[in-house]
């Protein structure tokens, strides 16, 4: 894990043509528990009827064997989440259901729209109420407002006018619909189990419920999965990918395949890069676990340096560290981890991570390295320095928090209080994937934003504590 944690937005689910469609639903969010863990929610299908259960918590304290029952059916969508916009509340809480006209709709989103004021405002003078902090609720505004018939008409039309990232579940009365924007910024892939099918932010959703993974739904693709099967549209306007390389390097769990690739292998390349551009004389390699596990292998296979596990991390913490406040956060890394001190004293040690975000925490475990009697700490990194926030679902703290936006390598290794301090280069980490480079958003280590972005994401606005453009309340 990143030594300050990032969290991505959110992880969706859906599957249609199988009775058990809740469990199965459950099963796939208990794997991609890891992509959101303050809330969840399931929506299924019965009867024509859409039914709802969802609450605060990870997966398996929202959902019981009596929750699951309450959701007969044969489709159904599910949603993790961690709010990148919106305050964390229990009116934010997806998949989010509307009731229009006779009809129902709910929708689970993984992103971050971009023109979410505008559209805000747009509505507003429609005369829509809004009931929620989160950018998701506009688009099921737009697909009530919109004049088309036809439901999947109504999605597509809704995300015209949508800018940003998103990839979205939808469930109607008859019917899921997966849908991703144009530039692909967060993934979502397309399996099938006997004659259902599903869909995933991740195909280790796929995995534990024994589906084939098939596919990825393509960028700018509406999906509409019906007892006919899968149909597949293309409303948008060809654009060039902006796929999230932080989920090779963060993100996603290691035994997912995202972009058509096997996680586990990129990230292992990226270490091995990493040895290669930064090396350095040590006597073991240990990784801030779980996530860059990986990428320290890698290291230690192209260093020859012998990988040893430096840091014990404890699971069992609860969600009272995924609050966002620096006070808490400040008290986790001590609960989070423990030096293995028998591995550490007397050593020249290599700390391998994926990423400094603000650098507090890494400091602190530098210390704790250091406390164990290290003779030598050094600092590897498998990304570049992150100098921008996102805007594309990625819960990321301002620029002016971000310690590589205002400091050197140099000063920024004085701080941490490491004897070396090294970064893999934007251009090798965009090399480490098959993809061409051109198909990747860097912009949290480049500054250069795929979109264009409204107001509060100029310069000026970046450089404030308050930029999610959603908690927007009069």
């Amino acid at each position: 894990m990143p030594a300050e944690l990032l969290s991505d937005k959110c992880g969706v689910f859906g599957v249609y043509g199988a009775k058990n469609s809740a469990e199965l639903s459950y099963l796939g969010l208990y794997s991609l528990q890891h992509r959101g863990q303050e809330s969840s929610g399931i929506v299924s299908n019965f009867e024509g009827k859409l039914v709802i259960r969802k609450g605060m918590g990870l997966v398996n304290d929202v959902f019981s064997k009596q929750t699951l029952d309450e959701l007969p059916g044969d489709f159904a969508i599910g949603h993790n989440r961690y709010s990148t916009t919106g305050a964390n509340s229990v009116t934010n809480i997806q998949p989010f259901l509307f009731h229009y006209k006779g009809k129902s709709i709910a929708v689970g989103h993984n992103g971050n729209l971009t023109n979410t004021l505008a559209l805000r405002k747009k509505l507003e003078e429609a005369g829509a109420v809004f009931q929620s902090t989160t950018d998701t609720e506009l688009i099921l505004h737009l697909v009530a407002h919109s004049k088309k018939e036809n439901p999947v008409e109504k999605i597509i039309e809704a995300l015209l006018q949508c800018e940003g990232a998103y990839s979205l579940t939808f469930i109607t009365n008859e019917t899921i619909v997966a849908a991703r924007d144009p530039k692909g910024f967060r993934p979502l892939a397309l399996g099938k189990l006997g004659t259902a099918y599903v869909v995933a932010s991740e195909t280790c959703a796929f995995d534990i419920i024994g589906a084939e993974y098939l596919r990825e739904v393509e960028p700018g693709e509406v999906l509409v999965i019906d007892e006919k099967g899968p149909k597949s549209y293309f409303p948008f306007e060809k654009e060039t990918h902006a796929f999230c390389i932080f989920e090779f390097i963060y993100f996603a769990r290691p035994d997912s395949m995202i972009y058509g690739e096997n996680v586990d292998k990129v990230r292992r390349r990226l270490g091995r890069q990493l040895a290669i551009e930064q090396p350095v004389e040590a006597d073991i390699v240990t990784a801030v676990p779980d996530s860059s596990n990986t990428a320290a292998l890698g290291f230690s296979e192209q260093s020859g340096i012998k990988l040893e596990i430096g840091f014990i991390r404890n699971h069992y913490v609860g969600r009272t560290f995924i609050h966002p406040e620096q006070a808490i956060r400040d008290l986790d890394v001590r609960i989070k981890f423990n030096p293995v001190k028998g591995v550490l004293k007397d050593k020249r040690v290599v700390i391998v991570d994926d990423s400094i975000v603000r650098g507090t925490t890494s400091k602190k475990l530098v210390a704790m390295v250091r406390a164990a009697g290290a003779k030598e700490v050094h600092f590897r990194v498998s990304a570049p320095p992150i100098i921008s926030p996102c805007f594309y679902g990625i819960d990321m703290p301002t620029k002016e928090e971000l310690i590589a936006s205002s400091r050197t390598v140099e000063e920024i290794r004085k701080y941490l209080g490491v004897d070396s301090l090294g970064y893999l280069s934007i251009d090798a980490m965009l090399s480490m994937p098959s993809l061409p480079k051109e198909n990747f958003c860097v912009a949290c280590f480049s500054g250069k934003y795929p979109t264009r972005l409204e107001a509060w994401a100029t310069k000026d606005m970046l450089e404030k504590k308050d930029r999610r453009p959603a908690e927007i309340w009069p």
